[in-house]
Parts: C-alpha cells; sequence; structure tokens
C-alpha cells in the first residue's frame, strides 16, 4: 500500500492472526497489525526546505538530511522566472506594472535598468505547495526490472503563462474551486533496463503562488504583519477598559 515513507514502527504489534502453513515452507506466515510512522505530506499541504540542485527543467529541493525527492518543474515556477545559464540559477523577476502618468518614462527607465531578479540560491530556504505524490514499485520480472507509479496530483492544471497579466501568479488554467479533490492514477509498468531505477517516492511542487518562494521574500511582510496584530490588540484592550469604566 502507498502509505508514505516508513520511519519507524509505533509501539508494539497489535494483532497477530493464525498461523499458516505454505506449501514448500516450513515455517509458519502470520497475519499481523502493527502502527507505522510515515512520511507523506498532503496534496496542496505547504512545506518549507531547501534549495539543493538547479536546472533548466527546475529546482531540486530537499528536507534537511531527511528526504531529497522533491522537484519543482520550471512550469510551476513564480512569474516571471527564468533560468540564468551564467549563474546556473533560477530568477524571479516581479512586474511591479507601469505607472499611470507618463511624465517620468526616463526615471521609469532607469529604475527598471537598476531593478534586479531574485535568484533562488543553492542552500536558500524555500517554501513550496505539494502539487503531486509520486509512489513506485520496482519488481524484478522475466522481462528485467518493470516500474508501476501511482500517483496522487491535485485536480488543478499548470497555470498557463500571459504576457498580458505577466505579474499574477494565481491565475490558472482549469482552475474548478468546487471541485479540487485529489486525483489518484495509476500507471502501466515501464521497462528499466536501460534506465535509472527511480525513488520509492517522489514529491511535484509549486511556487506559483503569492507567498511561496524563498522564505527571505516574505520575511519583511510578515514581520509587518505582526506588528500589525499587535498594535490592534492592544487597541481593542483600550477600548474594553473604556466600557467597562
Amino acid at each position: 500500500m502507498d502509505v508514505g515513507l516508513v520511519i519507524c514502527r509505533y509501539g508494539g504489534v497489535t494483532q497477530i492472526g493464525d498461523g499458516v502453513c505454505v506449501p514448500g515452507d516450513g515455517a509458519a506466515h502470520h497475519e499481523i497489525v502493527f502502527r507505522l510512522v510515515v512520511f507523506r505530506p498532503f496534496v496542496e499541504e505547504v512545506c518549507v526546505g531547501h534549495i539543493v540542485e538547479s536546472s533548466e527543467e527546475g529546482i531540486k529541493v530537499a528536507l534537511g538530511d531527511f528526504f531529497g525527492d522533491i522537484f519543482i518543474p520550471a512550469y510551476w515556477m513564480l512569474r516571471p522566472s527564468q533560468y540564468d545559464k551564467d549563474s546556473g540559477l533560477w530568477v524571479w523577476t516581479p512586474d511591479y506594472g507601469e505607472d499611470e502618468d507618463g511624465g517620468d518614462d526616463v526615471k521609469a527607465e532607469e529604475e527598471q535598468e537598476e531593478q534586479q531578479g531574485y535568484d533562488m540560491d543553492i542552500g536558500s530556504e524555500i517554501r513550496f505547495k505539494v502539487k503531486g505524490i509520486n509512489f513506485t514499485q520496482v519488481t524484478n520480472t522475466a522481462k528485467g526490472l518493470q516500474a508501476t507509479t501511482t500517483s496522487t496530483t491535485s485536480r488543478l492544471m499548470p497555470p498557463v503563462y500571459s504576457s498580458k497579466n505577466s505579474s499574477s501568479n494565481t491565475d490558472i488554467a482549469g482552475d474548478d474551486s468546487s471541485d479540487n479533490r485529489p486525483v489518484r492514477k495509476r500507471s502501466a509498468s515501464i521497462d528499466l533496463s536501460d534506465a535509472n531505477v527511480p525513488a520509492c517516492m517522489h514529491i511535484t511542487a509549486s511556487i506559483c503562488e503569492d507567498g511561496l518562494g524563498l522564505v527571505s521574500w516574505w520575511a519583511n511582510e510578515e514581520a509587518e504583519e505582526e506588528d500589525d496584530n499587535v498594535e490592534d490588540d492592544e487597541g481593542h484592550g483600550l477600548k474594553v477598559e473604556d466600557i467597562v469604566e
């Protein structure tokens, strides 16, 4: 069963069935019930990891030294983002829109030239959203190694880039808020005789939403929101005291 990545057994065995002898085997086989501690994030769950590898296809992310088979493909990047071949990193260059007043065109051009993108450096903490979980079972058959993959993915389709609204990261093709339950699919067996054996568990993630991406990008805004909440709480407290008096 595709329950997740097993970490350890939790407690002892809760139930042991009767022993069954199999022809040709002198041992007794028992059906047992036990509990396990497993790692399996939910689809659409937000997690924080760090970048370990960057390529034109996307970014590979790891959760510490524990789990490193997380991949953010190019089509799930913040928009607009591009891969810089010189540095070997993905760069997010947000578009803040054009000024309505057309009198300061020269200044606007200078600001655009001075504007620098946000590099997704190796080792940086990154906040991502889980979009799919793939479980691959590899078996050795007479034809060679065969891999069968079971996937649990989101119903939402990858975003379609639009040059007219390049600064938006929330427009997603095929968005249906009425039914966004995960979809479970099972693929056919694949011959692995000429390929590398895939990981038993692989996660596909996305950073194509506001608030996702490097943690440092949104740290200042989160701190300001916390300060505003503290001020609001203090203000409400004064109002209550006035009413009591």
